[in-house]
């Protein structure tokens, strides 16, 4: 059976998600993740406040911690082969690598709370931002990131999620310039996002910088299926795995690449696991013809697995 399975990253957050899944998964999300957190992951999941779960620092090991929970109860659930491939949004590549246990829960958590915390503090010392631009392909994003420069701004590419929809990070200035210049460069729409700073761009360098230490450090596992990785759109190579996490703090999410490079691959049915469904709905656009579902919740386990061997 060949599928790929599929984990969302930071904005996939809700206050009580995961409400399913604490009484089931203790060993994941009890006190050892609260120690190694310094903070009650149930109590930051359940009761919020919004305006704390959507922090930086808390929504990166939340989400990362709950994904893998769910994906521990697929494979424990479902008797079916592993995956054929993974991939993961942003923070969901940690989830990938871990489910593919090139790293451990622990060790994985340890480091998506460091990356959490990093990029929380370079987002505060420079103002900044994102936005989604609607209907865009590549070239016009080019030209809109060319046309920025030229006015002497910095916006970059941040991520490429699917077809007609690619976002750019820059500075508060930059994304005005943007509310102002769009349409006049062919931009139909552009939508600043709620986010905390200008991820996966030249932004991030402090936090890619604090990382590197902890990244060169940790023991790699070869994996049991490949990981696709956000910054080359390829499987990960082992020996490169501590550098491909560091570029990826700083380097556009080539997320609808590394679905069309799994398509290629021979890849045609996806399964999202964690908070949401929104990568569903980016390998839905971008591949159209493929089998998508999703696993939001414990419930959802079964149905999608009987569904799932109904297909192959």
């Amino acid at each position: 059976m060949s599928y790929a399975v599929l984990f969302p990253g930071q904005g996939s957050q809700f206050v009580g998600m995961g409400a399913d899944l604490f009484d089931v998964h203790p060993d994941l999300l009890g006190e050892q993740s609260d120690q190694i957190l310094g903070w009650s992951l149930r109590e930051v999941c359940l009761e919020g406040p919004e305006e704390s779960l959507t922090r930086t620092e808390f929504a990166q090991p939340a989400l990362f911690a709950l994904s893998y929970a769910l994906w521990s109860s697929w494979v424990d659930t479902i008797d079916m082969s592993p995956p054929s491939g993974a991939a993961g949004h942003s923070l969901g590549e940690y989830t990938a690598l871990a489910a593919a246990g090139v790293l451990g829960y622990q060790e994985a958590l340890q480091l998506v709370a460091m990356r959490g915390r990093l990029m929380a503090t370079a987002a505060d010392e420079s103002p900044s931002g994102m936005a989604a631009l609607l209907g865009v392909d590549m070239a016009l994003a080019g030209k809109v990131v060319d046309a920025s420069v030229a006015a002497g701004g910095s916006l970059q590419i941040a991520n490429v999620n699917a077809p007609g929809q690619i976002v750019v990070a820059g500075s508060v200035a930059d994304i005005e310039w943007l509310n102002a210049n769009g349409k006049e460069l062919g931009v139909r729409r552009s939508i600043p996002l709620k986010v905390a700073g200008a991820f996966h761009s030249s932004y991030m360098a402090s936090a890619a910088r604090g990382l590197e230490s902890d990244l060169n450090s940790t023991n790699y596992s070869q994996p049991g299926f490949p990981v696709w990785a956000n910054a080359t759109a390829k499987p990960y190579e082992m020996e490169e795995a501590a550098n491909t996490l560091a570029e990826q703090i700083t380097s556009p999410v080539l997320f609808e690449d590394s679905l069309r490079n799994m398509s290629a691959r021979g890849l045609q049915t996806f399964v999202h696991i964690g908070p949401g469904d929104v990568t569903a709905g980016l390998a839905k656009r971008t591949l159209p013809d493929a089998e998508i579902f999703a696993i939001s919740t414990i419930a959802d386990v079964e149905p999608v697995g009987e569904a799932l061997v109904g297909t192959m």
